[in-house]
Protein backbone atom coordinates (compact mmCIF):
# COMPACT_ATOMS: atom_id res chain seq x y z
CA UNK A 1 0.00 0.00 0.00
CA UNK A 2 1.18 3.58 -0.64
CA UNK A 3 2.09 5.88 2.23
CA UNK A 4 -0.98 7.15 4.09
CA UNK A 5 0.16 10.77 4.08
CA UNK A 6 1.24 12.32 0.81
CA UNK A 7 3.40 15.38 0.53
CA UNK A 8 1.57 18.39 -0.91
CA UNK A 9 1.53 18.45 -4.70
CA UNK A 10 3.89 21.17 -5.88
CA UNK A 11 3.09 22.11 -9.47
CA UNK A 12 3.29 25.06 -11.79
CA UNK A 13 -0.16 25.33 -13.28
CA UNK A 14 -0.53 25.92 -17.00
CA UNK A 15 -2.94 28.79 -17.50
CA UNK A 16 -2.05 29.62 -21.12
CA UNK A 17 -2.08 27.27 -24.12
CA UNK A 18 1.71 27.23 -24.42
CA UNK A 19 2.25 27.17 -20.62
CA UNK A 20 5.10 29.70 -20.67
CA UNK A 21 8.76 28.84 -20.03
CA UNK A 22 9.63 25.41 -18.73
CA UNK A 23 11.15 25.00 -15.26
CA UNK A 24 14.92 24.74 -15.10
CA UNK A 25 14.84 21.05 -14.19
CA UNK A 26 13.31 20.22 -17.60
CA UNK A 27 16.19 21.53 -19.71
CA UNK A 28 18.76 19.11 -21.11
CA UNK A 29 21.92 19.62 -23.23
CA UNK A 30 21.95 17.99 -26.67
CA UNK A 31 25.00 15.88 -25.93
CA UNK A 32 28.65 16.40 -26.83
CA UNK A 33 30.12 13.01 -26.01
CA UNK A 34 31.86 11.36 -29.01
CA UNK A 35 29.51 8.39 -28.74
CA UNK A 36 26.62 10.69 -29.68
CA UNK A 37 27.95 10.96 -33.22
CA UNK A 38 28.63 7.23 -33.46
CA UNK A 39 25.07 6.46 -32.45
CA UNK A 40 23.65 8.96 -34.93
CA UNK A 41 25.79 7.52 -37.73
CA UNK A 42 24.73 3.93 -36.99
CA UNK A 43 21.07 4.97 -37.09
CA UNK A 44 21.30 7.12 -40.22
CA UNK A 45 23.46 4.81 -42.32
CA UNK A 46 21.01 1.95 -41.77
CA UNK A 47 18.02 4.16 -42.68
CA UNK A 48 16.38 3.52 -39.33
CA UNK A 49 13.92 5.45 -37.22
CA UNK A 50 14.29 6.02 -33.51
CA UNK A 51 11.64 7.15 -31.07
CA UNK A 52 14.36 9.43 -29.70
CA UNK A 53 14.05 11.58 -32.84
CA UNK A 54 10.50 10.93 -34.00
CA UNK A 55 8.96 11.62 -30.58
CA UNK A 56 11.38 14.49 -29.80
CA UNK A 57 12.60 12.85 -26.61
CA UNK A 58 14.36 15.30 -24.26
CA UNK A 59 16.91 12.64 -23.29
CA UNK A 60 18.31 12.03 -26.76
CA UNK A 61 21.60 13.77 -25.94
CA UNK A 62 22.18 11.75 -22.79
CA UNK A 63 21.14 8.39 -24.20
CA UNK A 64 22.94 8.70 -27.53
CA UNK A 65 26.05 9.83 -25.70
CA UNK A 66 25.80 6.60 -23.68
CA UNK A 67 25.48 4.63 -26.92
CA UNK A 68 21.83 3.68 -26.41
CA UNK A 69 18.82 4.31 -28.62
CA UNK A 70 15.26 3.04 -28.90
CA UNK A 71 14.63 1.76 -32.42
CA UNK A 72 11.19 2.48 -33.88
CA UNK A 73 10.19 -0.20 -36.36
CA UNK A 74 7.27 -0.56 -38.80
CA UNK A 75 7.87 2.81 -40.42
CA UNK A 76 7.42 6.38 -39.25
CA UNK A 77 3.67 6.86 -39.76
CA UNK A 78 1.21 5.90 -37.03
CA UNK A 79 -2.39 4.93 -37.79
CA UNK A 80 -3.60 6.68 -34.64
CA UNK A 81 -3.47 10.34 -33.62
CA UNK A 82 -2.81 10.63 -29.90
CA UNK A 83 -2.99 14.18 -28.60
CA UNK A 84 0.44 14.04 -26.93
CA UNK A 85 2.59 12.33 -29.54
CA UNK A 86 4.98 13.95 -32.02
CA UNK A 87 5.19 10.92 -34.33
CA UNK A 88 3.65 11.49 -37.76
CA UNK A 89 0.11 10.16 -38.15
CA UNK A 90 -1.93 9.10 -41.14
CA UNK A 91 -2.36 6.20 -43.52
CA UNK A 92 1.04 4.50 -44.07
CA UNK A 93 2.00 4.57 -47.74
CA UNK A 94 3.87 1.28 -47.63
CA UNK A 95 3.62 -2.14 -46.06
CA UNK A 96 6.16 -2.87 -43.31
CA UNK A 97 9.70 -3.19 -44.67
CA UNK A 98 10.75 -6.84 -44.49
CA UNK A 99 14.42 -5.80 -44.57
CA UNK A 100 14.10 -3.56 -41.53
CA UNK A 101 14.91 -6.32 -38.98
CA UNK A 102 18.24 -6.96 -40.70
CA UNK A 103 19.16 -3.29 -40.64
CA UNK A 104 18.27 -2.97 -36.97
CA UNK A 105 20.41 -6.01 -36.15
CA UNK A 106 23.35 -4.56 -38.09
CA UNK A 107 23.06 -1.19 -36.31
CA UNK A 108 22.88 -2.88 -32.91
CA UNK A 109 25.99 -4.95 -33.73
CA UNK A 110 27.84 -1.85 -34.91
CA UNK A 111 26.96 -0.03 -31.69
CA UNK A 112 27.98 -3.10 -29.65
CA UNK A 113 24.80 -2.87 -27.60
CA UNK A 114 24.18 -5.35 -24.80
CA UNK A 115 20.59 -4.19 -24.30
CA UNK A 116 18.22 -2.96 -26.99
CA UNK A 117 14.71 -1.46 -26.88
CA UNK A 118 12.35 -1.91 -29.84
CA UNK A 119 9.19 0.13 -30.19
CA UNK A 120 6.89 0.89 -33.12
CA UNK A 121 4.12 3.01 -34.47
CA UNK A 122 0.61 1.58 -34.41
CA UNK A 123 -0.05 -0.39 -37.59
CA UNK A 124 -3.79 -1.02 -37.39
CA UNK A 125 -3.70 -1.36 -41.18
CA UNK A 126 -1.87 -4.69 -40.89
CA UNK A 127 -3.68 -7.95 -40.08
CA UNK A 128 -1.02 -8.88 -37.50
CA UNK A 129 -0.46 -5.34 -36.24
CA UNK A 130 3.21 -5.69 -37.16
CA UNK A 131 4.00 -8.55 -34.78
CA UNK A 132 5.82 -10.43 -37.54
CA UNK A 133 8.39 -7.65 -37.86
CA UNK A 134 8.82 -7.54 -34.09
CA UNK A 135 9.44 -11.29 -33.99
CA UNK A 136 11.89 -11.31 -36.91
CA UNK A 137 13.86 -8.40 -35.45
CA UNK A 138 14.25 -10.21 -32.14
CA UNK A 139 15.24 -13.41 -33.96
CA UNK A 140 18.03 -11.67 -35.86
CA UNK A 141 19.24 -9.82 -32.75
CA UNK A 142 19.51 -13.11 -30.86
CA UNK A 143 21.18 -14.82 -33.82
CA UNK A 144 23.92 -12.18 -33.73
CA UNK A 145 24.19 -12.11 -29.94
CA UNK A 146 22.36 -14.84 -27.98
CA UNK A 147 22.93 -13.04 -24.69
CA UNK A 148 21.57 -9.64 -25.69
CA UNK A 149 18.94 -8.08 -23.44
CA UNK A 150 15.77 -7.13 -25.30
CA UNK A 151 12.86 -4.92 -24.34
CA UNK A 152 9.77 -4.37 -26.46
CA UNK A 153 7.50 -1.35 -26.23
CA UNK A 154 4.49 -2.39 -28.28
CA UNK A 155 1.11 -1.00 -29.32
CA UNK A 156 -2.01 -2.53 -27.80
CA UNK A 157 -2.53 -4.67 -30.95
CA UNK A 158 -6.17 -3.66 -31.06
CA UNK A 159 -7.66 -6.55 -33.06
CA UNK A 160 -4.86 -9.09 -32.83
CA UNK A 161 -3.75 -9.40 -29.22
CA UNK A 162 -3.97 -13.20 -29.31
CA UNK A 163 -1.78 -13.30 -32.41
CA UNK A 164 0.74 -10.95 -30.80
CA UNK A 165 0.88 -13.04 -27.64
CA UNK A 166 1.41 -16.24 -29.62
CA UNK A 167 4.28 -14.74 -31.64
CA UNK A 168 6.04 -12.88 -28.86
CA UNK A 169 5.76 -15.47 -26.06
CA UNK A 170 8.42 -17.75 -27.63
CA UNK A 171 10.86 -14.81 -27.77
CA UNK A 172 11.38 -14.81 -23.98
CA UNK A 173 13.28 -13.87 -21.95
CA UNK A 174 12.49 -10.20 -22.44
CA UNK A 175 10.69 -7.19 -21.04
CA UNK A 176 7.33 -6.50 -22.68
CA UNK A 177 6.34 -2.89 -22.33
CA UNK A 178 3.08 -1.24 -23.29
CA UNK A 179 2.28 2.25 -22.01
CA UNK A 180 -1.06 3.11 -20.45
CA UNK A 181 0.14 6.75 -20.63
CA UNK A 182 -2.52 8.44 -18.45
CA UNK A 183 -5.57 8.03 -16.23
CA UNK A 184 -8.58 6.35 -17.88
CA UNK A 185 -10.84 9.41 -17.66
CA UNK A 186 -8.40 11.31 -19.93
CA UNK A 187 -8.26 8.69 -22.68
CA UNK A 188 -10.90 10.34 -24.85
CA UNK A 189 -8.74 13.43 -25.39
CA UNK A 190 -5.25 12.03 -24.78
CA UNK A 191 -5.47 8.60 -26.46
CA UNK A 192 -8.35 8.51 -28.97
CA UNK A 193 -8.45 5.07 -30.50
CA UNK A 194 -7.02 3.46 -27.39
CA UNK A 195 -8.86 1.80 -24.53
CA UNK A 196 -7.68 1.55 -20.92
CA UNK A 197 -9.22 -1.88 -20.34
CA UNK A 198 -7.66 -3.20 -23.57
CA UNK A 199 -4.23 -1.98 -22.50
CA UNK A 200 -4.64 -3.67 -19.12
CA UNK A 201 -5.65 -6.93 -20.82
CA UNK A 202 -2.47 -6.94 -22.88
CA UNK A 203 -0.26 -6.14 -19.90
CA UNK A 204 -1.93 -8.81 -17.77
CA UNK A 205 -1.46 -11.43 -20.48
CA UNK A 206 2.18 -10.43 -20.93
CA UNK A 207 2.82 -10.55 -17.17
CA UNK A 208 1.58 -14.14 -17.07
CA UNK A 209 4.02 -15.37 -19.70
CA UNK A 210 7.11 -17.27 -18.49
CA UNK A 211 10.36 -15.24 -18.41
CA UNK A 212 8.61 -12.04 -19.44
CA UNK A 213 8.33 -8.94 -17.23
CA UNK A 214 5.53 -6.51 -18.01
CA UNK A 215 6.34 -2.81 -18.03
CA UNK A 216 4.38 0.41 -18.52
CA UNK A 217 4.70 4.18 -18.28
CA UNK A 218 2.58 7.20 -17.48
CA UNK A 219 2.94 10.87 -18.39
CA UNK A 220 2.02 13.38 -15.70
CA UNK A 221 0.86 16.95 -16.20
CA UNK A 222 -2.11 16.29 -18.49
CA UNK A 223 -4.73 17.12 -15.87
CA UNK A 224 -4.72 13.94 -13.80
CA UNK A 225 -4.96 14.02 -10.01
CA UNK A 226 -2.62 12.27 -7.60
CA UNK A 227 -5.50 10.02 -6.52
CA UNK A 228 -6.07 8.96 -10.15
CA UNK A 229 -2.38 8.17 -10.61
CA UNK A 230 -2.31 6.01 -7.49
CA UNK A 231 -5.47 4.19 -8.66
CA UNK A 232 -3.77 3.38 -11.98
CA UNK A 233 -0.71 2.08 -10.14
CA UNK A 234 -2.91 -0.20 -8.06
CA UNK A 235 -4.60 -1.49 -11.22
CA UNK A 236 -1.19 -2.24 -12.73
CA UNK A 237 0.09 -4.11 -9.70
CA UNK A 238 -3.15 -6.11 -9.48
CA UNK A 239 -2.49 -7.54 -12.95
CA UNK A 240 1.18 -8.29 -12.32
CA UNK A 241 3.05 -5.37 -13.94
CA UNK A 242 6.57 -5.20 -12.46
CA UNK A 243 8.25 -2.24 -14.15
CA UNK A 244 7.07 1.36 -14.10
CA UNK A 245 8.23 4.68 -15.54
CA UNK A 246 6.70 8.04 -14.60
CA UNK A 247 7.60 11.23 -16.45
CA UNK A 248 6.49 14.77 -17.21
CA UNK A 249 4.40 15.39 -20.32
CA UNK A 250 6.05 17.96 -22.57
CA UNK A 251 4.13 19.54 -25.43
CA UNK A 252 5.83 18.70 -28.75
CA UNK A 253 4.14 21.55 -30.64
CA UNK A 254 1.28 24.04 -30.45
CA UNK A 255 -0.90 21.50 -32.25
CA UNK A 256 -0.62 19.04 -29.35
CA UNK A 257 -2.33 18.98 -25.96
CA UNK A 258 -1.22 21.75 -23.58
CA UNK A 259 0.70 21.00 -20.40
CA UNK A 260 -1.70 21.41 -17.50
CA UNK A 261 0.94 21.26 -14.78
CA UNK A 262 4.66 20.92 -14.29
CA UNK A 263 5.18 18.33 -11.58
CA UNK A 264 7.88 19.09 -9.04
CA UNK A 265 10.72 16.53 -8.65
CA UNK A 266 9.69 15.96 -5.02
CA UNK A 267 6.27 14.74 -6.14
CA UNK A 268 7.88 12.28 -8.53
CA UNK A 269 9.96 10.99 -5.61
CA UNK A 270 6.81 10.50 -3.54
CA UNK A 271 5.06 8.59 -6.32
CA UNK A 272 8.15 6.43 -6.88
CA UNK A 273 8.20 5.48 -3.21
CA UNK A 274 4.47 4.73 -3.30
CA UNK A 275 5.03 2.48 -6.33
CA UNK A 276 7.84 0.58 -4.63
CA UNK A 277 5.67 0.02 -1.57
CA UNK A 278 2.97 -1.39 -3.84
CA UNK A 279 5.48 -3.96 -5.06
CA UNK A 280 6.87 -2.67 -8.36
CA UNK A 281 10.36 -4.13 -8.71
CA UNK A 282 11.76 -1.49 -11.12
CA UNK A 283 10.73 2.15 -10.88
CA UNK A 284 12.02 5.23 -12.68
CA UNK A 285 10.29 8.53 -11.90
CA UNK A 286 11.26 12.09 -12.70
CA UNK A 287 10.43 15.01 -14.99
CA UNK A 288 12.59 13.73 -17.85
CA UNK A 289 11.94 10.01 -17.45
CA UNK A 290 10.54 8.25 -20.50
CA UNK A 291 9.49 4.61 -20.86
CA UNK A 292 12.86 3.44 -22.19
CA UNK A 293 15.01 5.78 -20.06
CA UNK A 294 17.86 3.75 -18.51
CA UNK A 295 15.92 0.63 -19.43
CA UNK A 296 19.11 -1.40 -19.28
CA UNK A 297 19.67 -0.66 -15.56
Amino acid sequence: MPPQKAIPIQVRRATQPNCGPMPAWIRQPLGQDPHFGLTRTAVQENALHTVCEEAKCPNRGECWSRGTATFMILGDTCTRACGFCAVRTGRPEHAPDSDEPRRVAEAVARMALKYVVLTSVNRDDQPDGGTGIFAETVRLLRAANPGIGIELLTPDFRNCQDQALARIAPLAPLVWGHNVETAPNLYKTVRPGADYARSLRLLEAAARLPEIEAKTALMLGLGETEHEVLDVLRDLRAIGVQRLALGQYLRPSMQHLPVRAYIEPAQFEYLAQAAREMGFSWVKAGPLVRSSYHAED
